[in-house]
């Protein structure tokens, strides 16, 4: 989900009605985006929540969650109590399905998962031309294992003046790749930020693997690390660009065993056999000893 990117209305539920306020405003490049905003700092025991709309899994097993936003500087406010604050909480309610209404999950913690406190690094105070001078905030946090078909996110205000700007929800995933002459599909990141999931390797066409099952692991930032294990081209065959495919050698070329890296030449007065580029024959007048090896010359007697 990217805020940022709705054309109308988000339409996210405010609870209550007096707290939280939809407006257009602007990121920082100056594009139109829709934003939430608060201000209630001189009212005391404020509880004021927004609920996102239904966001789908996807099969991931931890979320993240990228906020931008600005906080109001409680000691440029005038007269304001001592009850003013500067930062906001973060929460998650798994579903399997969109159940939520005005008043379930009740706004509270517990149903809701809290996931933490959400501190501004700057807040602004300075006002020029009758217009705030906004700092604007990113925090990214993460939250899992998730296991239902979907979540809703809730921001809570205790007595803030602010406003959120943007808000990008993401898993991550390692990309397929091949690597170590075999094909790694696309997996998900694991549960945990320290989490590695194991995915085994399809060795590419005509090659085959080699010590131990060929594995790679995913990490909790989406990155393939910890190689385990190979494949290699066949007999016959030769690894060309990086290792991604294993090609037949052409005709007078050879390769014997499954560790040679290249094709070789076929020695003077040989050729490959018909059924495949793994050996040289001699040509007819021409013999080699069976203990030669296949790269030695054939000789007439």
């Amino acid at each position: 989900m990217d805020s940022t990117t709705a054309t109308a209305e988000l339409g996210w539920t405010i609870y209550p009605s007096q707290g939280w306020e939809e407006v257009s405003g602007y990121d920082e490049h100056m594009n139109t985006i829709r934003t939430y905003q608060v201000c209630n700092v001189f009212d005391n025991s404020q509880n004021n929540w927004i609920r996102t709309r239904y966001i789908h899994r996807r099969g991931a097993q931890r979320i993240h969650v990228q906020m931008k936003f600005s906080v109001r500087d409680c000691s440029s406010i005038p007269n304001v109590p001592g009850s003013c604050k500067e930062t906001f909480n973060l929460y998650y309610f798994e579903s399997d399905s969109d159940v939520a209404t005005k008043v379930f999950p009740p706004w509270m913690e517990n149903p809701w998962v809290k996931v933490d406190t959400i501190a501004a690094d700057e807040s602004f105070s300075q006002v020029e031309l009758g217009g705030r001078i906004m700092k604007i905030n990113s925090e990214v946090r993460s939250f899992g294992p998730v296991s239902r078909k979907g979540f809703y996110l809730a921001f809570q205000d205790y007595g803030a003046c602010m406003s959120v700007i943007a808000v990008k929800v993401f898993y991550r995933k390692c990309p397929r790749v091949i690597q170590n002459g075999a094909v790694f599909h696309e997996t998900l990141s694991g549960a945990e930020s320290t989490s590695l999931v194991a995915a085994r390797g399809v060795c590419v066409p005509n090659g085959e693997e080699v010590d131990v099952p060929i594995k790679l692991y995913c990490n909790g930032d989406g990155e393939w690390m910890v190689p385990i294990g190979r494949c290699m081209c066949k007999a016959g065959y030769e690894a060309l660009e990086n290792g991604t495919v294993c090609q037949a050698c052409v005709s007078g070329f050879f390769k014997a065993a499954q560790g040679d890296d290249k094709c070789l030449q076929c020695p003077i007065n040989s050729r490959t056999i018909s059924d495949g580029a793994t050996n040289c024959i001699c040509r007819n007048g021409y013999y080699r000893a069976d203990s030669d090896p296949p790269q030695m010359p054939c000789t007439s007697m």
